[in-house]
């Protein structure tokens, strides 16, 4: 693993939380996109090195609304950049990982990502990315 990548914080409110996060960071989201695979709106900001996304559910049906409905909002993920996301993904099940998706999957900001269940990773959701080159 490179680094972090980014940290995903789980939002009920999108206009709201991005109005919030630049008051905390002085900077605008560089960027936005709705990923429809996942029913997620996304914003990202950059502060420094560091890279915050932002996540509001898009329906009642995705991962955000669920973990939103049993946590509340907050850190949803932390996401680590690799350089060959295939590799990654063997080499954490031959460490006795257990990961969410067989395949990694097209996510946002021209990203591949595979996310590491919470259980086997002390109880964080950990996200694997590898930019589509």
């Amino acid at each position: 693993m490179k680094k972090v990548e980014h940290i995903g914080i789980a939002v009920k409110n999108f206009s709201e939380a991005n109005a919030l996060y630049y008051k905390l960071l002085g900077v605008e989201p560089y960027k936005t996109e709705y990923v429809e695979s996942e029913g997620v709106n996304t914003s990202f900001f950059r502060a420094g090195d560091t890279k915050i996304e932002l996540l509001e559910a898009t329906n009642s049906d995705s991962a955000i609304a669920k973990f939103i409905e049993k946590r509340g909002e907050g850190i949803h993920h932390i996401a680590f950049e690799v350089e060959d996301i295939i590799a990654e993904m063997e080499r954490l099940k031959q460490e006795g990982f257990i990961l969410l998706n067989e395949q990694p999957k097209k996510g946002a900001d021209n990203k591949l990502v595979c996310f590491v269940h919470p259980k086997s990773a002390n109880g964080v959701l950990v996200e694997l990315t590898q930019e589509i080159r």
